[in-house]
């Protein structure tokens, strides 16, 4: 018995944009994982949700498995679809669930400065913490939490577990000064969490300084001169501060700048801003993203400045 339950499969379900992840993993180890998809849609009449998961009929395949639900937490409509369903499998006599959510996109909404504002990075977490239990805590898997304190919301029912993409990314550029001389930090934040990643890289610092009314970005750390230089930071939102830290590093004398974002999370298409024709164009010489926002990354393929790294194997490797 004790065999047959160690060969039994883990039970994979997706959210939409990761369906292709889900075939992927399958794929990848298909003695381990079996992959059911879901049916998400819309009543006509009310536009309510209405979701038929994979892995019930015409046997179920969910009761007593280990589940492995792939989240995308791209907007709020698709926040409450997913949890619709997270409830409902709790509530369907799983063994255990693992929720692979790669980016928290309200990790950046964790305080609030004045009264009245929502901190959603709590709520999202009240949720999580107070789905129904299966005899153990369902398993939130994040990659690169923009502010780690974000782990410790998560209590009772659901505990997060973090991990990072800069593993992959390492992979990508190869040994310290192959292709890649120095790593820049646009803040010291992002050196405070990613520095101990980069042994045997040369590390720059750069800084926003108040200039008049106006914040400007300098060199705070470092030499780059005749380098090549990757700036690296957790998340891209406008790209602002990534091409303002690739300017000042060329203007000091950096052969070539590249940069590496864990989660393409661009306001809207912000990202048209980096290729041909658009005004931030040639600056950053390749732009490195992960899949873990497929809704944007999906548009991304084939698009030079950008590479998109592929973080299925990472996950696999991680659980």
């Amino acid at each position: 018995k004790k065999k047959m339950n160690q060969e039994k499969q883990h039970v994979i379900l997706s959210s939409p944009p990761f369906e292709f992840m889900a075939e992927a993993m399958v794929k990848l180890n298909p003695s381990k994982y079996a992959y059911f998809p879901t049916k998400w849609s819309k009543f006509e009449d009310s536009g309510m949700d209405c979701i038929e998961v994979g892995g019930f009929y015409p046997e179920n395949k969910i009761r007593n498995s280990s589940i492995i639900f792939l989240a995308s937490f791209h907007d709020n409509d698709a926040i409450l679809s997913q949890f619709h369903v997270l409830i409902m499998l709790l509530e369907s006599f799983i063994q255990e669930l693992t929720i692979v959510l790669p980016f928290l996109p309200m990790g950046t909404m964790e305080r609030v400065t004045r009264e009245g504002q929502v901190a959603t990075a709590n709520s999202i977490a009240r949720l999580f913490s107070n789905l129904p239990p299966c005899g153990k805590p369902a398993r939130v898997m994040i990659y690169d939490i923009h502010t780690l304190q974000n782990r410790f919301y998560l209590y009772g029912h659901a505990l997060a577990s973090l991990h990072s993409t800069i593993p992959l990314f390492l992979k990508h550029i190869g040994k310290p000064k192959e292709n890649v001389d120095a790593v820049a930090f646009p803040d010291e934040g992002a050196m405070k969490r990613f520095k101990d990643h980069f042994h045997g890289f040369d590390l720059v610092v750069c800084a926003k300084v108040r200039d008049g009314d106006t914040r400007k970005v300098t060199l705070q750390e470092g030499n780059v001169e005749n380098l090549r230089v990757i700036v690296v930071d957790d998340l891209v939102r406008s790209g602002g501060t990534l091409y303002e830290c690739a300017k000042v590093l060329k203007q000091h004398g950096a052969v070539n700048v590249f940069a590496f974002c864990a989660h393409a999370g661009f306001n809207q298409e912000n990202w048209k801003q980096f290729i041909n024709g658009g005004k931030k164009f040639g600056v950053i010489e390749k732009f490195y993203l992960t899949n873990s926002v497929p809704t944007v990354t999906q548009k991304l393929i084939g698009i030079e400045p950008f590479v998109i790294l592929d973080i299925t194997e990472s996950i696999l490797t991680d659980l």
